[in-house]
């Protein structure tokens, strides 16, 4: 395999030894890790030929041709055929039931159900609409990456994997997009226009399978580097031998199948350069004009003395494959139970004629019989374990059924909102934890953009005027007449008014109103 060369990797603190090792332990180490936390979320439906070493002795039979993802988790009893399974062409019955996805789709429905209100902290008499401005920049270039989407899509890769980071690229959109440097009063005036300065600003959204953080030797918060690798299907066609390549295309086809072709990307991040590799080949070679690492690193839910923030489905995969197993095992003693079966003696030819009203057998052996048997019958302590493992579940994620719009006859009167808080405490106490940990991540993004703003002369500010508030909506239905009286006491208390507004989500210039 070709290797980093040192010569480009100067500037970036790094050495093609170290780049070459990070990268083998991230793919080796960590990635499986990883992969297998998205697999448990998403539950993927495989095809024989789209699983990794998939082989002739894995469950693909023709009634089911497919796999979920899952099934890694069965005992071999479901996943390898018995011999009496082999010779009469059947299978048990495998359930999986994903209680992982709509769990974390219910955590980022409450936290980032409803859109908030982001209020810019700037204050300088010199420039009064420097807050205006501020919170009309970052509102264009939130809107131009999604709006509300952008931030609900970050906040469901970090309950996958524990964080997620978003890299903010300046330099290429800016040759691309150049426009004039302004002066530091100039954002008075009403030439301002943030929808052209936002295509500026590319925020890129990165998963935990790409990032290769380089952590300071001396803290695990703070970053030396930042390594991006991931692999780029490109809009060309590859061979899979040279000799294809060579000889004309109509026998090309038979002697190979064409492909897309794919590229290895390695990007190296560092607070002086940027430097970007394909298949280990030096390609781009860029100053990093911000004098920083343009990476804003959120933990979905803190973990002390890690980088990596707390994973809301790795705690969940040992109960999830519990359950699968016992709703498994439920289908086979249903589907063994649930159709009564006959054994007949002494009766010719029984095998022959339907069991059924109105069939009559005729033999002259006194003691032949019939005898039933098989028919569906209560489990109890089945249904029970299924029940505590849902329960343990719920537990573990904080998230309850009723919090998805499943009622169930336990959850008591719930006829006020303090009693409705109550039944979903552990849920709302959990949304209020990753409120904080999501919202110090959103405005450190923010002071960066406003950095790179800086930077590039389309908004000069002070380091103090990048400071910014968010104004979280609640996750519960409320009452309206009970929020603006709320509202109206706030105001005579002395509250300034334009927080109050905000709170109630009609700041003039929220961020990310809907």
């Amino acid at each position: 395999m070709t290797t980093f060369s040192n010569p480009s990797l100067s500037d970036t603190g790094l050495d093609a030894d170290l780049l070459d090792l990070l990268i083998a332990e991230h793919q080796n180490a960590i990635l499986p890790r990883l992969q297998r936390l998205w697999d448990y979320y998403r539950n993927d439906l495989e095809a024989p030929g789209e699983v990794p070493g998939s082989c002739a002795g894995e469950r693909f039979d023709a009634g089911r041709p497919y796999r979920l993802s899952q099934e890694r988790g069965l005992p071999p009893r479901f996943t390898q055929p018995a011999p009496a399974a082999a010779f009469t062409g059947t299978q048990r019955d495998i359930v999986i039931e994903n209680d992982i996805a709509w769990r974390m789709h219910t955590m980022v429905d409450f936290m980032l159900g409803q859109p908030f209100a982001l209020t810019s902290l700037a204050i300088d008499p010199a420039r009064p609409d420097l807050p205006r401005h501020i919170e009309q920049l970052l509102a264009a270039i939130f809107t131009a990456h999604g709006g509300i989407a952008f931030f609900q899509d970050l906040a469901l890769l970090g309950s996958i994997y524990g964080y997620a980071d978003v890299l903010l690229r300046v330099d290429a959109q800016a040759k691309a997009h150049p426009l004039p440097r302004v002066g530091p009063h100039a954002t008075n005036s009403t030439s301002f226009n943030p929808a052209e300065l936002a295509p500026l600003f590319i925020l890129e959204t990165i998963e935990a399978p790409r990032a290769i953080p380089v952590l300071e030797p001396a803290d695990y918060r703070k970053l030396d580097a930042y390594v991006l690798h991931y692999y780029q299907q490109l809009n060309e066609v590859q061979h899979d031998s040279r000799l294809a390549q060579a000889v004309p295309h109509t026998i090309a086809r038979s002697i190979a199948t064409p492909r897309r072709r794919t590229i290895e990307c390695v990007e190296v991040w560092s607070p002086s350069a940027v430097v970007r590799f394909e298949d280990r080949r030096l390609v781009e070679r860029l100053p990093n004009r911000l004098g920083r690492l343009p990476v804003v690193h959120i933990q979905n839910l803190p973990l002390p003395f890690f980088y990596e923030g707390l994973s809301d489905v790795e705690p969940l995969i040992p109960l999830q494959d519990e359950l699968n197993i016992r709703l498994s095992d439920r289908a086979n003693r249903v589907t063994f139970q649930s159709f009564k079966m006959y054994l007949g003696k002494g009766i010719e030819n029984f095998n022959q004629r339907p069991v059924g009203p109105g069939q009559m057998w005729q033999t002259d052996n006194l003691q032949a019989t019939i005898e039933e048997f098989g028919g569906d019958a209560s489990c109890p302590s089945e249904d029970a374990h299924i029940e505590q493992l849902r329960d343990a579940l719920d537990k573990t994620s904080g998230v309850t059924p009723i919090a998805a719009g499943l009622l169930r006859d336990k959850i008591g009167n719930l006829t006020s909102e303090n009693a409705l808080r109550v039944v979903l405490m552990g849920l709302l106490a959990k949304t209020e934890r990753r409120r904080i940990s999501y919202g110090a991540g959103i405005a450190r993004l923010c002071e960066l953009i406003l950095h790179a703003a800086d930077v590039m002369g389309v908004l000069p500010t002070r380091p103090q005027d990048r400071q910014v508030r968010l104004d979280w909506p609640s996750p519960l239905p409320e009452n309206t007449q009970q929020r603006l009286e709320e509202a109206r006491l706030k105001i005579d208390l002395g509250v300034p008014r334009e927080q109050v507004l905000s709170e109630l989500g009609y700041a003039p210039h929220s961020t990310c109103t809907a």
